[in-house]
C-alpha cells in the first residue's frame, strides 16, 4: 500500500495555517477566502495545534481567539504512514484532516478527499495497465 509521502508528491504540500492568537473571525475569513475545511494552527514557537472546526458557542468571532476553540492534542501522521492506516484513523476518530509531521516539522496536511482521489487514480492506473496487458 502506498504511503502519505507518495500522496503528498502527487497532491503537493501547501499548508494553510493561522496563529493560535488570531481571532476566530480571521480564521473564518481565511477559510472562506481559500475555500478550506480546516486550518493548521501554529503557536508562536512553531508548535503544531489543529483547528478542525469552528464552533463559536455563543461567543463573538471577532473577540474569541482560535486557541479557545481549536482541537487539543491533534492526531497526526508521518510521511511513512500507509494510506489505509490514514483511512482507519480518520474513520475511527471521525476526522477529515490529518497534519503530516516529519520529525518535528510540519510537512503537509491531507484530507479524506485527498485520500479518496489518490486511491481512485491509483485504481484507474492499475486497470489501464491490466487492459493493456490483456490486449497485447
Amino acid at each position: 500500500m502506498d504511503t502519505v509521502r507518495k500522496l503528498l508528491q502527487v497532491k503537493g504540500n501547501v499548508i494553510y495555517s493561522i496563529s493560535a492568537d488570531s481571532s476566530v473571525y480571521e480564521a473564518l475569513e481565511k477559510l472562506e477566502d481559500k475555500n478550506l475545511g480546516s486550518l493548521v494552527v501554529l503557536e508562536d514557537n512553531g508548535k503544531l495545534d489543529y483547528a478542525r472546526k469552528v464552533i463559536l458557542k455563543g461567543r463573538s468571532s471577532r473577540e474569541t481567539r482560535v486557541r479557545d476553540i481549536m482541537t487539543e492534542d491533534p492526531i497526526f501522521v508521518t510521511p511513512e504512514t500507509k494510506i489505509d492506516e490514514c483511512m482507519k484513523i480518520m474513520s475511527d476518530k471521525n476526522i477529515r484532516h490529518l497534519p503530516v509531521m516529519d520529525k518535528d516539522q510540519l510537512t503537509g496536511l491531507i484530507s479524506i478527499g485527498d485520500i479518496v482521489k489518490f486511491i481512485m487514480n491509483d485504481k484507474d492506473y492499475i486497470i489501464q495497465n491490466l487492459e493493456h496487458f490483456i490486449v497485447s
